[in-house]
């Protein structure tokens, strides 16, 4: 029977009596006995199914314990072998619908060994015949490796003895679905229904070959025919078009959220030369405040604009705000950073030959920041870090973990302070700005499933310098000891540190005799102090948070002085066109982030990622680089 002739599902529970079927198996049944059973009143709780790849013997089956596929995806999910990871796929959405957006041709990252490589697809469909057992076998993708990842493959486009596209050896790959990712933003087709214009309405319109953007006028019938009468921004006053056009005359997105600029036009890229040679004097735009923030750069086509690749800089460029003429004084003045002004900056970086695909790949945003900071701004390394008596600079800091540590739901705090123990390092000085690298683990590209940002960093422990107090008492600190930072009885948060008198009372024990507790500097003017209470901690406030999921960087911004004052971006929430469309960004208050940064561990423990409200999930579950600054050290540096 053809496969267009079954209706299929998939199970989203275990059958009770099925030992070999499980939550994840594709059934099916002939479309005509599904019509004829769904036309019963009321409709039968269970449906006599077949399950594919197995005889055609067929089981009733709970009606409630499925939920039918369609054929694309029936192809799809029936190349994964795993039922509980086919399940997941399904039910995720994400990874099945970009797979049916793919095609020959097509460029791609493809997970191999826990690497991903560079391709172009070049077949995409089954690896072996249908059958009885199983009308419709799963659909895999042929890809060629690219670049400096040919050779890196296992097949020259032949499999099982039977050729599907023509490579060279060892670089093909045969895979399922769920490890490919195209290298394009995802496309969102535009409907072909066309919207009722309304005077006053901003337009775009194809027309001559170059779209044209405008307000309508006014609607006229002239000599019978209905036409738009369309005011532009160009040295045009107006020009007429068939009404009958209207599906290639839209309302311009740009525009349906608030704009102090109803004139905006997207412009021409402008070229490298013209910003190179630029004499415009460059003037300073002050710093949004809280309520400019909630009136001026919240909505759609607000922040950053995404463009080729670019959102590992649009989300670190909207939370740094490194850039003066075309970055920040348009985001703090109307809200907006088109996509041209980020492809300029890319241009010159690329020009001056920082790297040779700033305009096309993908990089790591602490890539892109230690460019700018470096080589651009000729900032001084943001980071000085005290290892054996000598100083280290770097404008990041890299989280690493040992192995035997103890967290599970960590926070940053404790995350920066068991990285620092296990690499022996302290802060020479208090950084004005710490940015942090979340730790990675093989082929898990996150180490733990969610992190708790900690809104203070106290830092007073991890300086090299400077005096401290007994972790017990309270008195003014002489020693620590790292073999306690490991000890259970303590709390996994802050270094070990004592007074003399603390000390031996702690070591006296006999599972602690044979730590070795090491003295601390301690500055003159502290040393015989009776009253150490006074001592002030040294502080920094997180602002802001860069986080990644399946390749895409998003950013939160703390942007006031309450606990509600979040916000969220994303410079490619929406797409606009195809190929020659443009992306849209977005920025969205995000109060409930609030309200979870604010229970305790215990309490988020038991959040379930999936039942999170809003877009707090991205904040916990996909943190990738948190940036905090010091406001005493900030006005020195």
């Amino acid at each position: 029977m053809a496969s267009t002739e079954n209706v299929y599902f998939i199970l989203t529970k275990k059958p009770e009596r099925i030992s070999f079927a499980k939550a994840g198996s594709i059934v099916y049944m002939p479309e005509n006995k599904y019509i004829s059973e769904m036309k019963k009143s009321p409709p039968p709780l269970k449906l006599r199914m077949c399950l594919m790849n197995y005889s055609r013997i067929d089981y009733d089956l709970e009606a409630n314990d499925m939920e039918q596929l369609c054929v694309e995806e029936v192809e799809l999910l029936q190349a994964l072998p795993d039922e509980a990871e086919r399940l997941r796929c399904f039910r995720e959405r994400h990874d099945l619908q970009a797979a049916m957006q793919l095609a020959i041709g097509t460029e791609v990252t493809v997970e191999e060994a826990g690497k991903k490589l560079r391709g172009i697809i070049h077949y995409i469909g089954p690896l072996k015949k249908a059958s009885i057992s199983c009308p419709i076998p799963g659909y895999f993708f042929g890809i060629e490796l690219q670049g400096p990842d040919r050779g890196k493959g296992y097949w020259d486009g032949t499999y099982g003895g039977e050729r599907y596209f023509k490579c060279d050896k060892n670089c093909g790959v045969f895979t399922p679905f769920n490890r490919v990712s195209s290298l394009l933003p995802p496309v969102h087709k535009p409907s072909l229904q066309s919207e009722r214009l309304e005077l006053g309405d901003r337009v775009t319109c194809f027309i001559d070959d170059k779209f044209r953007y405008g307000m309508v006028l006014d609607l006229l019938e002239i000599g019978g025919q209905c036409f738009v009468q369309i005011s532009t921004v160009s040295n045009i006053p107006f020009f007429l078009i068939p009404k009958s056009y209207q599906i290639s005359c839209r309302p311009d997105s740009r525009f349906q959220s608030t704009s102090s600029n109803h004139n905006e036009k997207m412009q021409p890229e402008d070229t490298v030369d013209q910003t190179d040679h630029s004499t415009a004097e460059l003037q300073t735009v002050p710093p949004m405040s809280t309520e400019q923030v909630k009136q001026l750069l919240t909505g759609r086509m607000k922040g950053i604009q995404g463009h080729c690749n670019s959102c590992y800089m649009d989300a670190a460029l909207f939370r740094s705000r490194t850039l003066l003429n075309d970055i920040v004084n348009p985001l703090r003045s109307n809200g907006f950073v088109e996509g041209r002004h980020i492809m300029k900056l890319r241009q010159q970086l690329q020009k001056h030959g920082y790297s040779q695909s700033f305009t096309t790949d993908e990089k790591d945003p602490e890539e892109f920041l230690s460019v700018i900071m470096h080589h651009i701004l000729a900032l001084d390394p943001l980071l000085k870090l005290s290892a054996a008596g000598k100083v280290q600079e770097s404008y990041c800091y890299q989280i690493f973990l040992d192995q035997n540590h103890r967290l599970v739901l960590p926070t940053v705090q404790q995350l920066l302070e068991h990285s620092f123990h296990s690499a022996g390092l302290k802060l020479a000085e208090v950084p004005s700005c710490l940015i942090l690298q979340m730790p990675r683990f093989g082929k898990k590209f996150k180490m733990f499933d969610k992190i708790i940002p900690s809104l203070e960093l106290d830092v007073t422990d991890l300086l090299s310098e400077g005096p401290q107090q007994c972790m017990l008492c309270g008195t003014l600190a002489q020693v620590e000891c790292v073999d306690c930072f490991k000890d259970p009885l303590f709390s996994p948060t802050g270094f070990k540190v004592f007074c003399e008198k603390c000390s031996k009372q702690v070591h006296s024990h006999p599972q602690r005799r044979s730590h070795k507790p090491a003295s601390l500097e301690i500055p003159k003017g502290y040393v015989g102090r009776k009253n150490p209470h006074t001592m002030i901690r040294d502080k920094m406030e997180l602002f802001a948070v860069l986080c990644i999921e399946t390749s895409h960087y998003v950013s939160f911004v703390k942007y006031g002085p309450n606990t509600e004052d979040w916000i969220f971006f994303d410079s490619m929430a929406d797409r606009q066109g195809e190929m020659d469309g443009y992306n849209i960004p977005e920025v969205q208050p995000c109060p409930e982030v609030g309200e979870y940064l604010e229970m305790s561990p215990s309490e988020l423990a038991n959040q379930a990622p999936r039942d999170m409200k809003g877009v707090a999930k991205r904040l916990f579950c996909d943190a990738y680089m948190y940036l905090y600054q010091s406001t005493t050290m900030c006005l020195y540096r």
